[in-house]
């Protein structure tokens, strides 16, 4: 019942992850694609990148650009390619959701929570412990 227990933590879906090589180019792609305008675009140091967000229903779908060679997105972009890079889940109380996850046996690559994109407080699971798939965790800042 592990499963139960940790999808009554996470809210939603809050986004979908895509590392892109090149945001202009890619959000013209996607605008075609669904039919709308992105509603964002922001820099977010802390991670080097620059992403931009298209609203689709209640989810978002974030475009992630490297701002350097040394960013995570680059690093992601060099060995798989441009792709789905993780999926994030929102949450009420991201402190609380850590140190539930960390009893669990999950991995958290930042315990500290960072200031990300779109208001957010962030923090990520190591892709080892969740079956390859990098997760974040996501709280609106208030």
């Amino acid at each position: 019942m592990i499963w139960l227990k940790f999808a009554l933590m996470l809210k939603k879906i809050e986004h979908i992850g895509i590392a892109v090589k090149n945001l202009k180019e890619s959000n013209e792609l996607f605008k075609k694609l669904f039919g709308k305008d992105l509603y964002k675009v922001e820099a977010v140091e802390s991670e080097k990148v620059s992403t931009s967000f298209f609203m689709l229903g209640e989810s978002k779908i974030e475009l992630l650009e490297a701002q350097n060679e040394n960013s995570a997105i680059a690093k992601f972009i060099e060995k798989r390619g441009e792709g789905i890079h993780h999926m994030a889940f929102e949450v009420d109380d991201i402190y609380a959701e850590i140190k539930r996850l960390q009893t669990e046996g999950f991995e958290i690559l930042n315990p500290e929570p960072k200031k990300g994109a779109d208001n957010k407080l962030i923090c990520f699971l190591h892709p080892k412990t969740t079956n390859g798939v990098l997760i974040e965790l996501c709280q609106e800042i208030k």
